[in-house]
């Protein structure tokens, strides 16, 4: 049997049984965990509220000795609050929308139970703390954090040179498959046109450039937002459910 105490981000929960739930949990050192936490939906549980979506927690779980993360389900036996995010996410649509769908980007991002992912848990934390603090519009915070994810796990694209060749840009045609920007030497089927704007803005989005992203007008927002989804959809092979709430300016 063995401790082992680790802090991380509430992605989910699941019902089990008539009082118990399944957290699914991003961690630090551990990554994915899912974890049982006995007791937690009476009304007389200590720390049940702690374990909600959106909460940035300290958990301590309980394993036997020969369950490894990932080959079984540890019991979550104590949680401390280092930061509750939901309370300034749930109370507005657009937040909850767009913090819902980053942490099913989180998720999905990391299949693999028990393997650490460092960079995706910092980009997590990092991105609910600015969206509970209002400090930007919720979709531009989800745009970015959808595509620092990508960046994060390999997926980065090109916004200036071109995505095949390198040609240096500002290069006019994008594909998703072929990895952002491209030239007309390299154009392929089903290659689009975005304005200038919205290349801008998204690469604005992935460097940390608010002046320029905060300044972006609306219609090119949607446009980029749409060049994200796309890009995203391509790499994770199916979309994001949580997407289609999401409000765009």
């Amino acid at each position: 049997m063995s401790l082992f105490r680790d802090d991380g981000i509430v992605l989910r929960t699941q019902k089990l049984g008539e009082a118990d739930r399944i957290i699914t949990i991003l961690t630090r050192g551990h990554g994915r965990v899912r974890a049982v936490a006995r007791g937690v939906r009476r009304t007389k549980s200590k720390f049940g509220a702690r374990l909600e979506p959106f909460s940035h927690v300290d958990v301590q779980f309980f394993a036997r000795g020969s369950e490894l993360v990932g080959r079984g389900l540890p019991l979550c036996t104590q949680s401390e609050t280092i930061a509750a995010y939901g309370g300034g996410i749930v109370t507005d649509y657009a937040r909850y929308t767009a913090g819902t769908a980053m942490l099913e980007t989180a998720e999905r991002f990391t299949d693999h139970e028990g393997e650490p992912a460092v960079q995706q848990y910092l980009l997590l934390v990092g991105g609910l703390r600015t969206l509970a603090r209002g400090e930007h519009a919720p979709h531009l915070i989800l745009d970015a954090f959808l595509l620092r994810s990508l960046a994060v796990n390999g997926y980065a694209p090109s916004f200036e040179d071109c995505a095949k060749c390198g040609l240096p840009g500002p290069n006019r045609f994008f594909s998703v498959a072929a990895g952002g920007v491209i030239c007309g030497d390299c154009r392929v089927p089903g290659s689009v046109v975005p304005s200038a704007e919205a290349i801008g803005l998204l690469s604005a989005l992935l460097t940390g450039d608010w002046a320029t992203a905060d300044a972006c007008e609306p219609r090119h927002v949607r446009e980029g937002s749409g060049l994200v989804s796309a890009y995203l959809h391509w790499h994770l092979e199916r979309g994001l459910r949580s997407l289609r709430y999401v409000e765009k300016s």
